[in-house]
């Protein structure tokens, strides 16, 4: 009879997680359709010397949505925890594509200021990823201990790094860039980048803490 019990609460439990999935797949598509078409219409371009609030914005409005949602939908936080670490973590791995910040230098599209410290910065993190992710495979709580949280606030560190530098640098020492500046950042297709990309890997590494929290206890 408890087993019956058990099973029938597991059945109507699947379906909420695969559902609360789908509705977070759907977020996501819907914030890279829109960013994609405000970027198509240049909305994320500041003027020079100004803040580029627009991009802060592209940046933090998901990051706080995400955060909001994990500390106030109970469902939306199971799902979270429930992700398969293993699969946030590999997705990291995408961020070796970092290397490109460095032909965008090369080919004086990008100031290396920027582009070194970003470009390498995610190298790291997606390289180092693959260990961490082999790690994970021998030993599931290797999640649980300090080497797995260290990494992910490097991964954190990296993106803040990256992006305070685009961001403070024409505003503090507007003309330290000289003739090359981060403003393709804020055109398609970069744009992407610090509004869409930064803002999904910073909520991997929240996730992947989250549960790292979860699993220290």
């Amino acid at each position: 009879m408890e087993n019956t019990v058990i099973s029938r609460a597991d059945q109507t439990e699947v379906p909420a997680v695969s559902g609360i999935g789908m509705f977070v797949g759907i977020l996501f598509l819907a914030w890279f359709v829109l960013v994609f078409t405000l970027g198509a219409r240049g909305a994320f371009v500041a003027q020079q010397g100004a803040p580029p609030l627009a991009l802060l914005i592209g940046l933090l409005a998901p990051l706080s949505l995400f955060l909001i949602g994990y500390w106030a939908i109970p469902s939306l936080r199971e799902f979270v925890l429930s992700v398969d670490l293993r699969l946030i973590v590999g997705m990291q791995a995408w961020r070796w594509a970092g290397f490109g910040f460095l032909g965008l230098y090369a080919h004086g599209i990008l100031p290396g200021i920027f582009a070194w410290p970003a470009g390498l910065g995610d190298m790291a993190v997606g390289v180092t990823s693959v260990l961490v992710l082999s790690a994970l495979l021998r030993r599931p709580d290797f999640a649980a201990g300090k080497r797995f949280v260290t990494w992910n606030l490097l991964g954190i560190l990296d993106l803040v790094v990256a992006v305070s530098i685009g961001a403070l640098v024409p505003l503090l020492a507007p003309n330290f860039y000289g003739t090359v500046s981060t403003a393709p950042m804020s055109e398609l297709p970069l744009v992407l980048i610090p509004t869409y990309l930064v803002p999904t890997f910073l909520i991997l590494h929240l996730t992947a803490l989250f549960q790292a929290q979860r699993l220290g206890r």
